[in-house]
């Protein structure tokens, strides 16, 4: 039996089919990942879009409340007034949820800044508003400073202190520590509870955007914190350590900035 190999012609015509399913699969893919791209581009510039309305909106009763107040202090003279005090931080407070909402879209500014105060201006604000039947403790180095944008970085704390609040049931206690790792290049600022705790099959799932145990919860504290921090601030956020019924460690990681 003498055998004739196909022709190079008749080869390629056999493979070309293949070929042909190939393009059509890697056009549909690219199709849908643009497609998809554009869908999501759109849906996020509609939530930019309705974060700043709402911030122009929130604008005019804040400045209303704090001419209130201002003519309050006036009528009675009531400068010093510790109610009055404690209204007005809580106007400046709604000041800044105002601003954090008018820069969502944009990149935000980082300020060097001494991590010790930041956190303790947020810590003594915060503490004054929950149950007495929680304490708090702050042990930092106080020299230690990192780039920060301040409203952003105030959420984090108020979504973490939130978090450990509503996770301890009764009495309890919340202490944050700041200190600088050994290598002089990075902060560790550790918040942690003696709450109820997180299981470990959990540590990561915490972070996803949805996931909430609490009835009224919309699970996106955590998930905007990480962010937050990850994208905004070049750091990092975790749980560190956590045990069922005892208690929890969320850890942020900063880059220092030598004074």
């Amino acid at each position: 039996l003498v055998y004739y190999k196909d022709s190079m012609l008749l080869t390629q015509l056999k493979i070309f089919p293949y070929i042909q399913l190939l393009l059509i699969a890697v056009f549909l893919l690219v199709a849908y990942t643009g497609f998809n791209s554009a869908r999501k581009s759109e849906q996020n510039q509609v939530w930019v879009g309705l974060a700043k309305e709402t911030a122009h909106q929130l604008g005019t009763p804040i400045s209303s409340l704090m001419a209130w107040i201002e003519l309050l202090k006036d009528k009675f003279n009531a400068e010093n007034d510790p109610l009055l005090l404690e209204m007005d931080n809580d106007v400046k407070r709604l000041e800044i949820v105002a601003d954090r909402f008018s820069k969502i879209g944009s990149v935000p500014a980082l300020e060097t800044q001494t991590v010790y105060d930041v956190v303790k201006d947020y810590v003594d604000y915060f503490k004054v508003r929950v149950s007495k039947k929680i304490s708090f403790e702050l042990t930092a180095d106080k020299e230690l400073k990192a780039g920060l944008n301040i409203p952003l970085f105030d959420w984090v704390l108020e979504n973490l202190l939130k978090n450990a609040v509503n996770a301890i049931e009764g009495t309890g206690q919340i202490k944050v520590f700041i200190r600088g790792s050994a290598s002089r290049k990075l902060i560790y600022i550790d918040v942690n509870d003696t709450g109820k705790g997180i299981p470990r099959s959990k540590f990561l799932t915490v972070f996803r955007p949805g996931y909430t145990t609490r009835k009224r919860g919309w699970g996106l504290g955590l998930s905007l914190t990480k962010r937050m921090i990850e994208n905004y601030h070049n750091g990092q956020i975790f749980v560190k350590d956590s045990e069922v019924g005892k208690g929890t460690t969320f850890r942020i990681i900063l880059k220092r900035i030598e004074a």
